[in-house]
């Protein structure tokens, strides 16, 4: 059995900079580097989750150029990255892909860069990884953020990252970093 978690990168429901629910563009620089992402940390999927067909039918293309097409021959590793990328029209399309797989529930883990009340902090939410035999669908927003009923009803929302006062990084820089503090191998530290 693969790693019990997933990723899921939201176009919708997000909002904009006015705090509208909106649909957002994927991004090619996303796919590919959310995916190396995922490969490197041994992830068990990445799921991409749009409804706007006109962005589900680019994903594929990208994803079968990579993974069938002459991208495969040119890069293999490549390859193997974006074979871990699925394309979803919603959440819960994608909840069902992988409850269906682990014959068990999934437990959603919403991302932000602003405190919530349902917030766990990165140590327990390593351990209820390693700990638990029970899927997580950790799940990051595109433009300004998920919304904040979408992390109402996740079962947890994962701490923000905090730095030096400054809170707006790119959803690729705050995969690796979540990743990297949940699934890297921390051997030489103290954590």
């Amino acid at each position: 059995m693969s790693s019990n978690l997933y990723l899921g990168l939201v176009h919708h429901p997000i909002y904009d900079k006015r705090k509208e629910v909106v649909a957002t563009a994927v991004t090619n620089f996303d796919i590919h580097d959310i995916a190396r992402c995922a490969k490197t940390f041994g992830v068990g999927g990445f799921f991409i989750i749009t409804p706007l067909e006109s962005q589900i039918q680019l994903t594929e293309r990208i994803i079968r150029h990579w993974v069938e097409g002459s991208g495969s021959v040119y890069n293999p590793t490549r390859k193997e990255s974006l074979s871990l990328v699925r394309v979803s029209r919603t959440i819960e399309e994608a909840d069902r892909e992988i409850s269906n797989l682990w014959k068990t529930g999934v437990k959603r883990v919403a991302t932000g860069a602003s405190p919530h009340p349902k917030n766990i902090d990165f140590g327990l939410f390593k351990k209820l990884i390693k700990d638990e035999k029970t899927p997580f669908f950790l799940l990051f927003g595109t433009g300004w953020g998920l919304t904040e009923e979408l992390k109402d009803h996740s079962h947890y929302v994962l701490a923000p990252i905090e730095g030096k006062g400054y809170n707006h990084l790119s959803v690729r820089s705050a995969v690796a970093i979540i990743l990297d503090r949940l699934l890297g191998d921390r051997m030489n530290s103290s954590e």
